[in-house]
């Protein structure tokens, strides 16, 4: 999800939320991307709002989903298996009940962006090195099963 640049945070909530994350360094750029879409407008109307602790329950689910995901990958669980598809489904729901209805399209493509831009590869491999491949390739997966 892309933060609006009028966040309801202060610089000092800011810093604690996202670390050396500046959400207004990327702003025209996801902008240029997205803006004008449906999912961008109805993200910016509902995140504008949030307040420090929704921005901390967002970024807690977020985490529990990632971390989870990575403890798939590193049990060996395929990621086209019902455990990862499962947790790509969770991942996508939270979007959806964050930022805006993200369809298996949208959600088809940001598994690929989290792999073609390294920027996103880097933050989601973090948690676990080839956590952004394999969360691609489950996001994909969950998305054909809900295609059939």
């Amino acid at each position: 999800m892309t933060m609006p640049a009028n966040l309801n945070l202060t610089a000092e909530d800011r810093a604690e939320l996202f670390g050396g994350f500046d959400p207004d360094d990327h702003a025209a750029e996801a902008e240029r991307r997205w803006g004008g879409t449906d999912a961008w407008t109805d993200s910016m109307r509902r995140s504008s709002s949030y307040t420090k602790e929704d921005w901390k329950r967002f970024m807690a689910e977020a985490g529990e989903i990632a971390t989870r995901m990575a403890e798939a990958m590193r049990s060996g669980a395929p990621a086209d298996g019902e455990l990862a598809m499962d947790l790509a489904e969770e991942h996508r729901a939270h979007i959806t009940r964050w930022c805006y209805d993200c369809t298996y399209e949208i959600h088809r493509g940001l598994g690929d962006m989290y792999v073609t831009d390294p920027r996103f590869t880097a933050s989601i491999d973090r948690t676990a090195p080839g956590l952004a491949a394999y969360f691609q390739a489950a996001i994909t997966a969950n998305a054909h099963r809900h295609d059939a």
